[in-house]
């Protein structure tokens, strides 16, 4: 039972190429030549009931009649699908895609292979074409008639509503009985006939692809949607059904849903003759054994649920493709079995770079002409997509993001799940309910203690939860298995702490262990407050209205910070040349004034929206799509001051490097409360707004049906918007880096040119340097040129100072955890030294590891060696016990060795560097991205653990921090919480929080209750803290650009 690591490699994490492995119908690339030879006939029947006959030579693998069959429907996302036939022993089994034909289908001329759905998505908005989601209709159709499909009355005349509509078209009494009679979709259809007209009279006007969308949207709510039962017995002899879905194995007993092991739960699929083995990862806390045993009816069937096993784990959680197992040299051992195919993120991002021609396509029982309806519209993939029902799934949290770690997949007679799976968000565990007082499942208490490194995985059985309302289209992020689903969720373990083994040798008090959050002066919120809120209107468009006004008012503070306080700085000194003074203000100002009457209008009509929050049916005033759309092609006539502030960012940083005067003005200003931010980043928050309004208008075009009177203006400004945010996409990747380097400059000593053309910043963070005097702590920053290692001295500058550099050209990588004894240790060889490191977690290790080896890579197809950029510390060959030596002399003299470049003064001590150095974590550039994507400000109410009342803030979130406003008036803010390090859970009952929308953040004794308004901000502060609380998943660590592809 031999296994292969599977690990998506270093270069798919910023850029590299990468070999996408077999694809099934990738535009450019030759599929596997198809043997020639003797041709035979195979019959396959459509997902519409007809057949068709394909030719295929006798030797060719199943992979040809699959791709046979999807270019003949022109499919362009083939990979959801399969050929499922029965065996010589009677056993409906998949058509494996690598064994030929021939050896699996004995009489071809007698066995009618059927073409179906084979990977259920957990959200239908992933599936970007109109006819790939028209074939889900279909089998959804097929499974209610044959009684796959179960669910209540209700829902399933709902569903075939939808089906008469896209059908027949739009209502009409005696057609749809008519209808009826001739076309049984369900068993006892006909004491459903009644309440299936009543509901299509509810859907005039929707067209055929509005009702496969419909359709969707309700299937995949129910809880055997796209499940197959296979039929088995527990240890005790109980008969049970096992079956595979995205999120990993589910247990039914008849069609109950009785228990769930998601993917992050199971370590290690195998089967031994009928017997079929879950091995669960370690858990104390929970009730099941270390490997649950399940008998099934013979080893065929115990095999063929083992291989589409392990065919959903590859395709929902892995990269790409499963690479070959190397063939043994005697003997084989196991099944060669492995998946096939593009996985569902290769096939999104396919389908995104738009690599394919839509067609038409006809739909047999409808009586309405289709067309792919977003063909003339490549700039609004989901243009189409109507507003989703107020039930949606619970969300999720988790590691998943945070673990850019291994996937590996056992090719053998078992399937081995790593510990840390990709995902962007593909992050098993907590699932929100938005009643405070109830626990959800598998949520996730990570304690964090001081003395040892603790992780704890307090897994629970998974338990049915009420749907909950929908966060919205999920269609950006291309690996969500386990986002939007019902109650499939498990819980992994989510934090790794620091052991006091990996900390420095010089013990300091921590600014960052305690946060400046004592009680303020706030008003406290009581039950007439509560009464208050409730009367406010809860459609979900008001509350995304109500997202852009109040990340309005933050944004406008932010110019602020530039035309008023710091123009008033600037005056008061004859430091800054004129010809940067008339470069900054002067494109500020007119954004200022112009957003200060954006943010006017927006509030007017949220007051009429709360005003007329009772009427039946929406007025003028219940929208916001017009107002977006009138002031955003305002917008567009201001566009020539946005191309300035990248010009304006670089001339300040050259002025300041001319400068000393302007330096200090600089560096003083920064230090006032109102600079809560780098000020250069607030140069930068111009391109950022943009972005934002863009992901606002894009919930907007998913929640609203097509045919909403909103739909229409807010398609058109996200055209708009789209339009400039294309624009300055490459101005802003380029003034991202830059600013982020001059950064990094203020934070470090002995440096003469960080900032050089070319060079850019991947990752920094804490590790441990191992010498002659053990491990101790440093910090790294990682280029893509060299790797530099820093300490931090006790200096009243705050700054690291510069110990060593490691070119990246002719540096080599490798684990040494046995050579040395040292939990996650690497050893790093360059061409003149060699370094030994430690990370905290194994999860930070492959980070670094994937990080680092991307880099080498890309330094080795550059010119050659980088030249020394050190001020001081020259490289040297000195042996490991002898650098630690030379380190622990240069940080004795740090305060007397000093550079040009360092000044004894005043330095942010609560940069992303120190909050790296303090909770001893990392972060990547693509991090950096990432949060400046998940911006988000509004009222919180929030609570200390041993406090009874809730204080009323203004909070908000950039730069993976909370800062704290007694209301939006005020001007700078009265604390701030970095959340690197800190977990994301929802309260327990055992805590007594019986309020709705309550989230929980804490970090070793530290416990802060916030609590939302609202179901949908409660969601949404839930998605911006889960992106700072853990790093940045897989889906964006592509590459750096990718994560600004608009």
């Amino acid at each position: 039972m031999g296994e292969i690591e599977q690990r998506p490699t270093p270069g798919s994490r910023l850029g590299a190429p990468e070999n996408s492995g077999i694809s099934t119908l990738e535009h450019g690339q030759k599929p596997p030549p198809t043997p020639s030879g003797k041709l035979m006939s195979i019959k396959i029947q459509m997902l519409d009931d007809t057949q068709e006959a394909f030719e295929v030579p006798q030797r060719a693998p199943g992979k040809v009649l699959l791709d046979a069959v999807c270019n003949h429907l022109n499919l362009v996302e083939g990979d959801y699908f399969g050929l499922e036939f029965p065996d010589h022993k009677k056993i409906t089994v998949w058509l494996d895609l690598l064994k030929p034909i021939v050896k699996q289908i004995r009489r071809p001329k007698h066995v009618v292979v059927k073409f179906v759905v084979k990977f259920f998505p957990p959200d239908h908005t992933q599936l970007q074409e109109e006819l790939t989601r028209y074939l889900f209709a279909l089998q959804v159709k097929q499974d209610l008639a044959q009684g796959r499909l179960t669910c209540n009355d209700t829902s399933a005349a709902l569903l075939i509503s939808h089906i008469v509509q896209s059908e027949i078209g739009d209502f009409d009494e005696a057609s749809d009985r008519e209808h009826l009679a001739k076309n049984k979709y369900i068993p006892q259809q006909d004491a459903l006939e009644d309440k299936i007209v009543e509901f299509h009279h509810n859907h005039i006007g929707q067209t055929p692809a509005e009702s496969d969308f419909q359709l969707l949207e309700i299937a995949r709510r129910l809880e055997m949607y796209g499940i197959r039962l296979h039929p088995a017995k527990d240890r005790e002899g109980t008969k049970i059904n096992l079956a595979v879905a995205n999120t990993g194995i589910l247990v039914f007993q008849g069609f109950t849903k009785i228990n769930a092991f998601n993917w992050a739960k199971v370590r290690k699929l195998s089967f031994k003759r009928k017997r079929f083995l879950i091995k669960l990862r370690p858990d104390s806390n929970s009730s099941y054994q270390d490997t649950l045993e399940f008998l099934m009816a013979s080893r065929d069937f115990c095999k063929s649920f083992w291989k589409i096993c392990v065919e959903h784990h590859a395709f929902f959680r892995l990269f790409e493709e499963p690479k070959p197992k190397p063939k043994p040299v005697l003997f084989s051992r196991g099944s060669s079995f492995r998946f096939s195919g593009r996985t569902q993120k290769q096939v999104l991002d396919y389908v995104k770079e738009g690599g394919h021609k839509k067609v038409q396509f006809e739909r047999k029982h409808s009586k309405i002409h289709s067309i792919r309806s977003l063909a003339m519209q490549p700039a609004e993939p989901n243009s189409e997509v109507p507003k989703q029902a107020q039930q949606s799934a619970s969300l999720t949290l988790g590691e998943g993001a945070d673990s850019p770690g291994g996937q590996s997949c056992q090719q053998g007679k078992e399937l081995k799940v790593s510990t840390e799976e990709c995902g962007p968000h593909q992050s098993p565990a907590l699932q929100k309910s938005p009643v405070g007082n109830k626990k959800a499942d598998g949520a996730i208490k990570a304690t964090m203690e001081e003395e040892e490194e603790v992780v704890k995985d307090r897994t629970q059985q998974s338990k049915p939860q009420p749907p909950q309302p929908s966060t919205g289209s999920l269609t950006g992020s291309p690996h969500l298995s386990e986002l939007s689903i019902n109650s499939q969720g498990g819980a992994v373990p989510t934090s790794v702490i620091l052991s006091p083994n990996l900390s420095p040798d010089t013990k300091q008090a921590s600014p960052l262990v305690s946060p400046l959050l004592n009680d303020q002066p706030c008003p406290r919120t009581d039950d007439e407050e509560e009464g208050r809120r409730k009367k406010f209107p809860t459609d979900k468009a008001y509350f995304i209205a109500k997202e852009v006004s109040t990340t309005e008012r933050t944004y406008l503070k932010d110019l602020e910070v530039i035309t008023s306080w710091f123009q008033s700085a600037v005056s008061k000194e004859d430091s800054m040349p004129e010809t940067l003074k008339s470069l900054i203000f002067p494109n500020f100002e007119p954004l200022h004034k112009f957003h200060t009457n954006f943010l006017k209008e927006i509030e007017q009509r949220l007051a009429l929206w709360e005003g007329r929050s009772n009427a039946h049916n929406k007025g003028d005033c219940q929208r916001i799509g017009d107002v977006m759309l009138k002031n955003i092609q305002a917008m567009k006539q201001l566009a020539a001051h946005l191309w300035k502030h990248g010009e304006a960012l670089e001339a300040l940083e050259t002025s300041i490097r001319s400068s000393r005067r302007l330096e200090n003005l600089c560096r003083d200003f920064e230090l006032q409360k109102v600079c809560y931010l780098p000020l250069n980043t607030f140069l930068l928050r111009p391109l950022h707004r943009l972005m934002h309004y863009k992901q606002v208008l894009e919930r907007l075009c998913k929640y609203h049906p097509p045919g909403d009177a909103d739909f229409r203006d807010c398609r058109a400004a996200l055209a708009e918007i789209t339009e400039m945010v294309v624009q300055l996409h490459g101005t802003m990747i380029k003034m991202e880096n830059f600013q982020k380097l001059h950064e990094l400059k203020k934070d470090l000593i002995g440096i003469d040119n960080l900032v050089i053309p070319g060079r850019e910043f991947i990752r920094l963070g804490s590790l441990s340097k191992l010498s002659g005097k053990g491990l101790q702590q440093r910090m790294f920053f990682l280029f893509n040129d060299v790797l530099l290692y820093t300490s931090r001295g006790l200096t009243a500058s705050n700054q690291f100072k510069v110990h060593g550099q490691l070119p990246l050209y002719g540096m080599t990588i490798e684990q040494s955890e046995e050579e040395w004894g040292v939990p996650h240790c690497l050893t790093l060889r360059g061409q003149r030294q060699s370094i030994i490191v430690a990370a905290s977690s194994r999860s930070e290790m492959e980070k670094w590891v994937e990080d680092i080896q991307m880099a080498i890579d890309l330094a080795e197809k550059s010119s050659g060696p980088t030249p020394e950029f050190l001020a001081s510390s020259p490289p040297d060959n000195k042996s490991p016990d002898e650098a630690a030596a030379a380190d622990q002399e240069s940080e004795d003299d740090l305060s007397a060795s000093r550079t040009s470049l360092e000044r004894q003064a005043p330095h942010r001590g609560n940069t992303m560097v120190h909050v790296c150095w303090h909770r001893n974590t990392s972060v990547s550039m693509v991090d950096f991205s990432v949060a400046v994507e998940n911006q988000l400000s509004g009222n919180l109410l929030r609570k200390f653990k041993n406090s009874n009342g809730w204080q009323k803030l203004w909070v908000v979130f950039t730069n993976f921090c909370l800062f704290f406003y007694k209301s939006h008036q005020d001007n700078h803010p009265l604390a701030s919480l970095p959340l690197l390090g800190y977990s994301l859970t929802i309260p327990s009952e055992s805590e007594d929080i019986h309020k709705d929308y309550v989230f929980k953040l804490h970090f070793k004794s530290h416990v802060y209750y916030f609590r939302a308004e609202s179901e949908y901000t409660f969601e949404r502060w839930m998605d911006v803290i889960r992106s700072a609380t853990s790093s940045a998943s897989r889906a964006h660590v592509l590459s750096h650009k990718e994560s600004h592809v608009y």
